[in-house]
């Protein structure tokens, strides 16, 4: 439930109301809007005199919250989520660009990449040293030395960057050398995991798993917010529909959902949703207008060779493009780059 308090409540006031929440054993968390203050209030209920509670003269009302999630839920946290990944932002005011390869090969390549995607605009350099997927002869990371490119790539770009971990040791290993961690899809609902990640303290990109419907996406935020991490960003990058025109079906009416019940940043993943670089443009496009914070954009110097996902990896040329394309969109989002 949360507790939502009268404009002119006082401080005591606010401290006397949590200490007798937390002395019940329930947690609070509060939450300072434009113009009200709300304490969030998750444990047992039955606990609480909620009677006693409401009839203090700084109480305007109390609100129970039936959705499972409680933390990631925008009832507990109106303002929307804003939060530092490296020397940038993720969040309402600006469109966050993620780019780079799907799998870090090389740290030539890397490089190379980095360098260019930084010209055209993205704050974020994405790189994959571990890859699941769905073969098991399939390329599979350069792991650790991966990552230390990617930590190279920083140092010589000033870019933040991001990584998708696998596993308790993964994490272990990338916290050393990334700004932000990332869930894959396939992993959403790896629980252990997600309190993992939820315990270091780092930003999380945490991706909708191929059939996920929101509210288990939403529930899968909860374990790494309730780990007591609250830098957490969503990304749609499509799910598992009957049709096989593309790699995933985007969902975009996913964004305007997830507007409506959560303050967490929402980011798309245009890639990986079709498959076709071709379509990576006008979806981002789309997905701006539908009110994202940020993009999810995989670029290659060399498509056609790439150890993973050449046919929907942009070249340099393709994304300065694209980059340049989008522009009125932000504006029009009143955002910026």
């Amino acid at each position: 439930m949360i507790i939502v308090m009268k404009p002119n409540a006082e401080e005591s006031a606010v401290k006397k109301i949590i200490t007798k929440i937390e002395e019940k054993g329930l947690h609070t968390h509060l939450s300072q809007g434009e113009e009200v203050l709300i304490i969030g209030v998750v444990g047992d209920k039955s606990k609480l005199d909620t009677n006693a509670i409401c009839a203090l003269p700084s109480v305007e009302k109390i609100v129970p919250i039936t959705e499972s999630y409680k933390l990631s839920n925008k009832k507990f946290h109106p303002e929307p989520m804003e939060f530092s990944v490296g020397s940038t932002k993720i969040g309402p005011n600006n469109i966050t660009i993620m780019s780079g390869p799907c799998a870090v090969e090389t740290e030539e390549q890397l490089l190379k990449i980095a360098h260019a995607v930084k010209k055209s605009g993205a704050t974020i350099l994405r790189g994959g040293a571990y890859k699941p997927r769905t073969s098991p002869y399939s390329f599979q990371g350069l792991e650790v030395e991966g990552l230390k490119y990617m930590q190279t790539a920083a140092k010589e770009t000033g870019l933040a960057t991001i990584c998708e971990v696998t596993s308790a040791h993964a994490v272990e290993s990338a916290e050393q050398y990334v700004s932000m961690l990332q869930v894959g899809a396939r992993n959403m609902q790896n629980f252990e995991l997600l309190k993992e990640v939820g315990r270091t303290g780092m930003p999380v990109l945490l991706k909708r798993g191929l059939s996920a419907t929101i509210d288990e996406w939403l529930n899968a935020a909860e374990y790494i917010m309730a780990a007591g991490n609250s830098k957490v960003a969503l990304c749609e990058r499509g799910i598992r529909t009957f049709e096989t025109a593309t790699r995933n079906t985007l969902d975009l009416s996913a964004v305007c959902v997830l507007k409506e019940k959560t303050h967490l940043p929402v980011i798309v993943d245009p890639s990986h949703a079709t498959g076709v670089r071709a379509y990576v443009e006008p979806l981002a496009k789309a997905a701006i207008a539908c009110g994202a914070d940020g993009l999810m954009i995989e670029v290659h110097n060399d498509p056609a060779h790439a150890l993973s996902d050449g046919p929907q990896s942009l070249n340099f040329e393709q994304f300065d493009s694209v980059m340049n394309n989008i522009k009125p969109y932000i504006e029009l989002s009143g955002r910026t780059l």
